[in-house]
């Protein structure tokens, strides 16, 4: 069996989201949204590492409300940068020896399933990268930079793709990758699609969303609720949602 490390960014600013918590932090249905995405990996039996991103500036705070859960659940914090790649590069350094692969998850996904996340796993495993994606429905349009914006251009739509997460690669392939960071950069796949390493897509899914405003924490908590719930094992927590309440 592969071993696999999932490192979870949680040190955005959350200026989008409109709540007194920070979107890792908000509470979804009982549970702080970090602590739901971090469940889905952390119980694995090919996850031996996990790390949670965070701003330094949220350290006390992490500390003082979830350190219980981590030690429990063995989850290591480590701080993030001003930029996304500056906390993941933060996070790779603390990978252990024995880790094959590394994982990439946005901490604000607590929406992946154990299938999708089983696949994605399984074709890095195959083609040493891959990503979850979405094809792309909807027409695109290019607008001017102008008030009121105007259409400049309608784009074809066939063969493109909506990145998601998990972003999984062979740790050799990442360590490799974040030797350079291309400028402009939006996500970790196409940090390894600069070095020239062929990137595999595995077919995600439309509920697999990113909580970015608190809209979408209604919508996260609804994709939840209409679920079956899973059976509880030996391995789940012993914190008990109403702790977050």
């Amino acid at each position: 069996m592969a071993k696999f490390a999932v490192i979870l960014p949680a040190a955005g600013k959350s200026t989008r989201f409109s709540d007194k918590e920070k979107k890792p932090y908000a509470a979804l249905d009982g549970r702080p949204v970090w602590l739901r995405t971090a469940e889905l990996f952390v119980s694995r039996a090919d996850v031996c590492q996990c790390i949670l991103v965070i701003d330094p500036s949220d350290e006390e705070m992490v500390k003082r409300k979830y350190g219980a859960n981590m030690a429990f659940l063995n989850i290591s914090l480590v701080h993030g940068g001003s930029e996304r790649f500056q906390s993941v590069a933060n996070a790779l350094k603390m990978l252990k020896d024995e880790i094959e692969f590394v994982a990439i998850h946005d901490s604000v996904r607590p929406c992946v399933t154990s299938e999708m996340i089983d696949r994605v796993f399984q074709q890095a495993t195959k083609s040493g990268a891959a990503i979850l994606a979405l094809p792309m429905t909807d027409s695109l349009k290019r607008g001017s930079i102008t008030e009121p914006v105007i259409i400049e251009q309608s784009l074809p739509r066939e063969r493109l793709w909506l990145a998601q997460t998990p972003q999984v690669f062979s740790k050799e392939i990442i360590l490799k990758a974040f030797e350079n960071v291309p400028k402009g950069a939006t996500d970790d796949s196409q940090v390894v699609e600069a070095t020239g390493a062929k990137v595999s897509i595995v077919v995600g899914s439309s509920s697999n969303i990113k909580i970015t405003t608190i809209d979408d924490l209604f919508l996260a908590d609804s994709i939840l609720k209409s679920r079956p719930k899973p059976k509880a094992n030996a391995s789940v927590h012993p914190f008990a949602d109403d702790m977050f309440r």
